[in-house]
């Protein structure tokens, strides 16, 4: 397929290269660097010009907004256009309607996985819009993945991202709060991870991806806690859930307290630039006087 790319940071560039090294055509736009083994366009309606599919990977909905009103118009009618980010539903579903009114189908379509999954082409794809749409792109998540589920129409994708990433959140939070919990008991945190991890308080926080060093699979907890998911990644997500909660008169404490958490670790107590694992040295570092 021609494919267009566009948005080539941590996350975009590596997916592109997989597509490319696959044998798609690939031109691709950035704002800043454009990796080696791509075709470079000069601007990003350039960029869709002739493609069959058109991706973006960018940092939020207002950059979506921008991006999608300059390359819609320059796409081809049988085009499909497919958004990678991670953005509010109100903007991937405005976007779509803004697609589908030029007769081109879109698909929102987030990730999850990370910048290792995605060096790895082992992302998994949550993917809303229309099934034709989907069938048409499937073969590039192949590619750049191992898993792409259909959600429903469009929106749902990033629905299933806000909604999974906020049990993330919180069972993380979970997790490091148990383990802080642990070493104030005198529990040695080895004989937790025995315990839980085959028991009820198993989780993916806990079992994939353990917050203690040393502990479990390795983690960024055993890299000095530097990102494979970074904390304000998690917050922004987390935000996009309480937006969407908000929104839909949904009830959802627990991830409104994770969020607060999450802010206060990355914009008041340096957790910026951390992984969001780094909240158990967070929650160790601090106690409640009686």
């Amino acid at each position: 397929m021609n494919i267009a790319f566009i948005g080539l940071g941590n996350m975009g560039a590596p997916m592109a290269l997989n597509l490319a090294a696959a044998g798609h055509n690939v031109t691709g736009y950035d704002t800043a660097t454009i990796p080696a083994g791509l075709t470079a366009a000069s601007s990003a309606a350039a960029a869709v010009a002739g493609a069959d599919v058109a991706i973006t990977m960018l940092p939020n909905g207002d950059i979506l907004r921008r991006v999608a009103a300059e390359i819609i118009p320059a796409l081809p009618a049988h085009a499909v256009f497919c958004d990678c980010s991670t953005v509010d539903v109100d903007s991937a579903r405005t976007v779509a309607a803004l697609a589908e009114a030029r007769g081109i189908a879109a698909l929102d379509a987030p990730v999850s996985g990370g910048t290792a999954g995605a060096a790895a082409g082992r992302l998994t794809f949550m993917v809303g819009g229309p099934a034709s749409a989907f069938a048409t792109a499937e073969p590039l998540f192949a590619i750049m993945g191992a898993k792409a589920v259909h959600c429903g129409p469009s929106g749902a994708g990033q629905s299933a991202k806000i909604c999974n990433n906020m049990i993330l959140g919180v069972t993380m939070i979970a997790t490091c709060e148990a383990f802080a919990l642990a070493d104030r008991l005198g529990l040695d945190r080895q004989k937790l991870f025995d315990v839980a991890s085959t028991s009820s308080g198993q989780s993916w926080s806990l079992t994939s991806y353990c917050p203690a060093p040393g502990i479990g699979p390795a983690s960024p907890a055993d890299n000095g806690y530097r990102p494979g998911f970074a904390a304000e990644l998690m917050l922004k997500d987390l935000l996009l859930a309480q937006q969407a909660a908000t929104a839909s008169h949904a009830e959802t404490p627990m991830g409104a307290l994770a969020a607060e958490l999450y802010r206060q670790f990355v914009e008041e107590e340096g957790g910026k630039g951390m992984d969001f694992s780094a909240m158990l040295p967070r929650f160790t570092k601090r106690h409640i006087g009686h």
